[in-house]
């Protein structure tokens, strides 16, 4: 896997697909909109980190964060460790790592990063998401969730978004009780979708140039 790594921080310094591998994930309804579209919007910038980490059976996993029910847009549902970016952050991986800490508690020291995909907006909340991908160097890190924050923690193996079996199409329940159809994976017992699906789908994409 270490070949693939290095292939990895090669491709993520190259085009990316973009909006195109987004959107295969993205609810039915949901308006394409483009990130550097957005000079007219009011928008917050936000990171997010697809952390790399391995089992330990050596196989590579991506940690996945369930949040608590609370009266917001985001309510329940499963995201990738992250956060909005505090005026002091110089990028966006500073802040994606120090989100990473705060809710799974692996430390900046034990990742390396290793680029980043596409920015993605969110209207529903106005942010701006840029998705940092990193490796985590500890070998079967211990990830302590941050009872605050996080509900629980799901581990998807890399080769279980490789396999096209997790991919569904379903009605998500919102917060506000009402319902909205949207493909998803199937992680465990969790419906990941939305913006996370979308940046997991881009890197999907990714790896299956490398596979």
């Amino acid at each position: 896997m270490e070949q693939d790594i290095n292939k990895l921080k090669i491709i993520l310094t190259e085009t990316l697909p973009g909006e195109d591998a987004q959107y295969m994930m993205a609810p039915l309804k949901r308006q394409k909109l483009n990130a550097n579209e957005l000079e007219n919007e009011d928008y917050r910038k936000s990171a997010v980190i697809i952390l790399l980490c391995t089992d330990v059976n050596g196989h590579y996993y991506i940690p996945l964060t369930e949040r608590f029910a609370y009266d917001g847009v985001h309510s329940g549902q499963v995201s990738l460790p992250g956060g909005k970016c505090e005026e002091d952050d110089e990028d966006p991986a500073i802040t994606a790592l120090r989100e990473c800490a705060e809710e799974i508690g692996v430390e900046k020291n034990d990742v390396e990063i290793l680029g980043q995909l596409t920015p993605l907006y969110i209207p529903v909340s106005k942010y701006l998401v840029n998705p940092i991908v990193g490796l985590c160097t500890i070998p079967n890190p211990d990830l302590r969730k941050n009872p605050r924050e996080v509900k629980h923690i799901a581990k998807l193996l890399v080769n279980e978004l490789m396999n096209e079996n997790i991919v569904r199409t379903g009605n998500i329940k919102l917060r506000d009780k009402q319902q909205i159809e949207a493909p998803y994976f199937a992680v465990q017992d969790l419906k990941v979708w939305g913006a996370t699906a979308m940046i997991l789908s881009e890197f999907k994409t990714l790896l299956k140039t490398i596979s």
